[in-house]
């Protein structure tokens, strides 16, 4: 599904959280902060800023590209390789102020969500386990479960709507 409107907002962030073994657990978020669907989470033990990049291209290569990217000032999204590729992407950037997570809401809204709804409610014994398990409930999350914030719809519902009603003959393809 392409990105809806000229002025779409990707944003992106990590959740940390640890398997059972004790072997650390950090997750990329990307949300549209528009439809509230998670785009990826990206499951691995270290994830650098080339990594970042390798994720946010595949999107793009699937999804087209999103106005605006942002983020926090952590170092793998004010990297030199980040802030250059997106750049080179024609993307512009979005940088919180340093020490304010609340204006990366809908995305810190998001990851509580994935703290609560999956990382707190499960006992991960390897991270191939946990990333089946949280692509398992991301899935969840866009396709099934229904959110206030979009009237009631799920955020894939939501996306398809604004979709069609901005380009009716979408709804042929």
């Amino acid at each position: 599904m392409p990105p809806i409107g000229p002025n779409t907002v990707w944003a992106y962030d990590f959740v940390f959280d640890a398997c059972a073994t004790g072997q650390q657990i950090k997750c990329l978020t990307v949300i549209d902060e528009f439809t509230r669907e998670c785009l990826a989470i990206d499951v691995a033990g270290s994830i650098r800023s080339n990594r970042v990049i390798e994720v946010l291209s595949r999107l793009i290569s699937a999804r087209g590209a999103p106005r605006y990217m942002r983020s926090d000032n952590g170092p793998e999204f004010v990297s030199h390789a980040i802030l250059t590729w997106i750049r080179e992407s024609n993307i512009e950037t979005a940088l919180n102020d340093p020490g304010k997570p609340w204006q990366n809401g809908t995305d810190e809204s998001f990851n509580g969500r994935l703290r609560d709804e999956c990382l707190n409610q499960e006992w991960f014994r390897s991270r191939q386990e946990a990333r089946v398990l949280i692509e398992n409930w991301r899935r969840h999350y866009n396709e099934v479960r229904p959110h206030s914030s979009l009237q009631y719809m799920t955020p894939v519902e939501f996306h398809r709507q604004h979709a069609t009603s901005n380009n009716p003959g979408a709804a042929l393809k």
